[in-house]
């Protein structure tokens, strides 16, 4: 299959039509016939893609479009409607909506849509999966070495390209005293002219602004530094 589509639509007719359309493409289609069934439905299972009608009863389009898009934000939503007014459509774009179609629809033009949205969503799960590969855990800390990317309890941590380095480095190496012009050979390079000095800040900055590391990161007396895991 090549996604899991939901149409969310009150015209019985329509819901059919589109899911023949789509099984033929190679889609695993399921519709619910109003809002409140439709989010049943998006409780229950992943989709890839929603087709969401705006106008019907029950829940209407535009209360389950933003539930959709503050709880799955990686769920393409193609809206549809007979009202194509500029103001509705704007409106559509800036609670989430990834595409907009008035109708009557164009069924042709609704896979077309369809298909473009799927494969658009696909390279970003590929592009974000090769950022976020190599994880790196310590604690509640985590690295995405690829993205250059830190978080400690789901918070984003902001370091230089150093303090990262200098990071890594250690989590790398747990439980191994290193003295400073061994880190500064390590991480900064042989031919770095600064002094020892240099480490001594970035290891502050590290224990003040990650906690494990606060916490972690000892200090060796007259020896150096070891990340304790």
């Amino acid at each position: 299959m090549k996604g899991k589509i939901l149409i969310i639509e009150d015209e019985t007719k329509l819901s059919e039509v589109m899911s023949i359309y789509l099984q033929k493409e190679g889609y695993e289609v399921f519709y619910a016939k109003d809002g409140e069934e439709g989010e049943l439905l998006i409780e229950k299972d992943n989709f890839d893609l929603i087709i969401l009608d705006i106008m019907m009863p029950k829940k209407d389009g535009w209360s389950l479009l933003r539930k959709i898009k503050s709880r799955y934000k990686n769920t393409v939503v193609i809206l549809t409607t007979a009202r194509g007014e500029e103001e509705d459509r704007i409106f559509g774009f800036e609670l989430g909506a990834d595409d907009y179609m008035v109708k009557p629809l164009s069924l042709r033009e609704l896979v077309l849509r369809v298909n473009l949205r799927i494969k658009s969503r696909s390279s970003f799960t590929s592009s974000l999966k090769d950022s976020y590969s190599n994880v790196l855990t310590l604690d509640n800390l985590f690295i995405y070495e690829n993205s250059h990317t830190v978080t400690e309890n789901g918070n984003n941590i902001s370091l230089t390209p150093k303090e990262f380095e200098l990071m890594l480095f250690f989590v790398k190496n747990p439980n191994i005293v290193f003295n400073r012009n061994q880190l500064l050979d390590k991480v900064w390079g042989y031919d770095f002219l600064g002094d020892t000095r240099t480490v001594d800040t970035h290891i502050k900055n590290l224990r003040e602004k990650i906690n494990v590391f606060n916490k972690n990161l000892k200090t060796i007396w007259r020896v150096g530094y070891k990340l304790e895991s």
